[in-house]
Order: structure tokens, then sequence, then C-alpha cells
């Protein structure tokens, strides 16, 4: 069953304004490790990058039914890829307690995003869906 559906649309130039602006301070206040390890790779496509990611955290917000509030915060949300290379989120703190408070029990969450960009526009959605655990799985 569908949980929740977020998306967001982040201006490009606004993030690299922040970048711009702000440097170090931003980064760490927004973005995960893996998250900056992946973006500063990036280097002819590094604001980007970041973007998609800040969309992806506004979704997740937004799929939850919170925004920034209620002990959601964005260094919580992170864009990770699974092995097949798609992108999800790892949740922590406060991100992860308010999925797991919409999770029926006997269900698993599931995070499905999607990110794009296409200057000056980066985009993400997200579903949270919640499947049910087979019987007998740990």
């Amino acid at each position: 069953m569908i949980i929740g559906i977020g998306s967001d649309l982040c201006n490009i130039d606004r993030i690299q304004n922040s970048l711009d602006r702000f440097g170090e301070r931003f980064i760490q206040r927004v973005f995960t490790d893996i998250e900056r390890a992946k973006s500063e790779r990036r280097t002819l496509t590094r604001a980007a990058t970041y973007a998609k990611r800040f969309a992806a955290k506004e979704a997740f917000s937004k799929a939850v039914g919170t925004g920034f509030k209620r002990g959601v915060f964005m260094k919580d949300i992170g864009v990770v890829n699974l092995p097949s290379g798609a992108p999800t989120l790892a949740l922590t703190g406060g991100a992860k307690a308010r999925l797991d408070a919409l999770i029926p029990a006997g269900h698993a969450p599931i995070v499905h995003l999607t990110m794009t960009d296409d200057l000056p526009w980066a985009q993400a959605f997200v579903i949270i869906e919640a499947l049910p655990i087979p019987a007998g799985a740990d």
C-alpha cells in the first residue's frame, strides 16, 4: 500500500548561490557524507547533483507529511544507491522515526526515489510503500 507521495522542484542556481555564499557551512548542515562525496566528484555538475539531493529531501518531508518539523531534519535524509544503481533514501534520527510511525504493524517500508535535472531545474519524486512482511520472516 502507498503511505505517502512527495515531489519537489529545486532551482539549481539557488543551490549554487547557497554553495557560493555559505560554502562548507551549507554543505555540512544539509548533506550527508555520502551525498557530499558524490557531489564533489562531479565537478561539472556539482550544483545540480546537490540540487537533486536537496529536492529529494524536500520530497521525502512532504511524503511523510511533516515538512521539516517534528524532528525531521535535512541531514537525517540521505540519498544512497542500491546495488542496482537505483537511488533510494537512507534515513536516520527523526526522519526514520517519522517513517517508522507511519508504517502499519506487520509491514516493511520501501522508499522509491527518482531524481532528474535539466538546468536550471532539479526535480525529485518520492513514493513510500508499505509491504506486508511474509509470515515467518524476521
